[in-house]
């Protein structure tokens, strides 16, 4: 019997989990942390439905928060299992997993110190020492190489073109009629985006699960180079400054290139751009170990003597006091720093000092889930509560939709098309709810497939 339980990213863009049992065997895709909305964030607390150490094996389809954060609480809670994941998603893991850790830990601290807290005293979801068991526990593999986890069940990754890692994910069953296979898209990429390439093609499957993020959108037609070239000039004109809150991975090492190309073309003014995350600082040293998952115009520039991710200009902070430092320059400047949906990080404290001032620019670059300090701003909020302070919200905030690593419902259709027959079902996760029912309706419609959307908690018994 094989049944497919959705623990999270069901009705949500965030905590992704899908919980995949086969005669006994329980493999857990992802395991990811809930963020935005208070009711959602405290999912995080809760235990598993069934014992830890009742899962036999994790696989993670990439290293973004929201689909591996919650590794530490799960080994806590007693899971003894391998968690499996592409060789780059194996190191990028670990910055994200002990930089949650660090600031899990720092916020409760802040809370305790500043008594704007209900609990006494306000504890952190996991520890430092937390995240480095479950990081013990990563074994990486190569894209296209089948693993098998028992004599009934191999997975094989194959690259999603999101971020540097990513993966859709293949796994085999054997029944006692016949094979069946069930892919899960992960988080799908976009085409002819910088840096890595595009999302590998799948021809065939039993059942999908398919993510939904931009399930009802399309992204803008408007280069992003474009868009964020105009908000730096813009800005730099009337003496303000431009504060990108942007997700370590990934987006930082997109802007950094779009950046290097417009300092080239002199698109921009010759103004400091600072890369304020350590999180992000590692993370690119990390994609310059990696760079054989990048596209081929990336790998010629590379080849050319040139770093895609390196300008005049250009710093990189590391230390408390160099960040602090920032927020007392009177001169225009560029700042980057996560997190990139302004739920945590050292951008909530350029946020407090910047927003208040109408010469500055907050550019908003990826998702913003509901309920993040983010999606706050998206929509227009005139105060932002941040470290217990109300903080008006005077500067402009801009958007920029066609940095989105995201596929949107356009592209996630370019990528469906690619099967040779209908699933038997597909499953709709990873998306608010507006965005879930966007994409079944164009799935439904455009290609004439059966859909599903799963119910978080809810468990699918699949048919051989």
């Amino acid at each position: 019997m094989t049944t497919l339980q959705f623990l999270g990213g069901a009705g949500t863009t965030t905590g992704s989990k899908h919980l995949l049992t086969h005669n006994g065997r329980r493999v857990l895709v992802d395991c990811g942390l809930f963020q935005g909305f208070k009711e959602l964030r405290q999912l995080n607390w809760a235990p598993f439905p069934m014992k830890a150490q009742d899962i036999q094996d994790v696989i993670l389809t990439h290293a973004h928060i929201d689909h591996c954060g919650h590794l530490p609480r799960l080994v806590l809670q007693g899971y003894e299992g391998p968690v499996h994941a592409t060789s780059a998603t194996a190191d990028l893991v670990p910055i994200m997993l002990l930089d949650s850790a660090k600031i899990q830990m720092e916020d409760a601290a802040f809370a305790n110190k500043k008594r704007f807290t209900r609990h006494a005293p306000a504890l952190p979801l996991y520890s430092i020492a937390d995240a480095e068991k479950a990081i013990e526990r990563l074994r990486p593999h190569g894209y296209e190489n089948e693993v098998k986890l028992n004599a009934e069940l191999s997975f094989v990754m194959r690259d999603a073109g999101h971020i540097l890692g990513s993966a859709t994910l293949e796994i085999r069953l054997a029944t006692e009629s016949r094979g069946m296979s069930l892919i899960f898209s992960g988080d799908l990429g976009r085409y002819n985006t910088p840096i890595l390439r595009d999302p590998v093609p799948i021809t065939e499957a039993d059942y999908l699960v398919i993510e939904s993020t931009y399930g009802n959108r399309r992204h803008e037609t408007e280069p992003p180079s474009d868009a964020l070239g105009k908000a730096i000039r813009e800005t730099a004109a009337r003496g303000g400054s431009i504060i990108i809150p942007a997700f370590a991975v990934g987006r930082s090492q997109t802007l950094l290139y779009l950046l290097r190309e417009l300092r080239e073309q002199k698109a921009v003014p010759d103004i400091p751009v600072y890369l304020d995350s350590p999180m992000a600082v590692n993370s690119t040293n990390i994609f310059r170990q990696h760079s054989a998952d990048f596209d081929a115009e990336t790998l010629q520039l590379i080849h050319a003597g040139n770093s895609p991710f390196a300008f005049p200009g250009l710093r990189l902070i590391q230390s408390v006091e160099e960040s602090k430092a920032l927020n007392t320059r009177p001169y225009p400047c560029v700042i980057i720093s996560s997190s990139g949906m302004a739920t945590s990080g050292r951008v909530l404290h350029h946020l407090r000092w910047r927003l208040p001032d109408p010469r500055n620019t907050v550019l908003l670059v990826g998702y913003q889930a509901a309920g993040t300090r983010g999606h706050r701003l998206l929509v227009g909020e005139k105060q932002l509560k941040i470290h217990g302070e109300v903080v008006p919200v005077r500067a402009e905030v801009r958007n920029i939709g066609g940095l989105s690593a995201h596929a949107d419902y356009h592209e996630i259709l370019m990528w469906l098309r690619n099967f040779k027959r209908p699933p038997r079902q597909t499953f709709i996760v990873h998306g608010e709810p507006e965005c879930s029912a966007g994409l079944a309706e164009h799935i439904q419609k455009e290609l004439g497939w059966p859909t599903y959307r799963p119910h978080l908690k809810e468990t699918v018994t699949l048919e051989p």
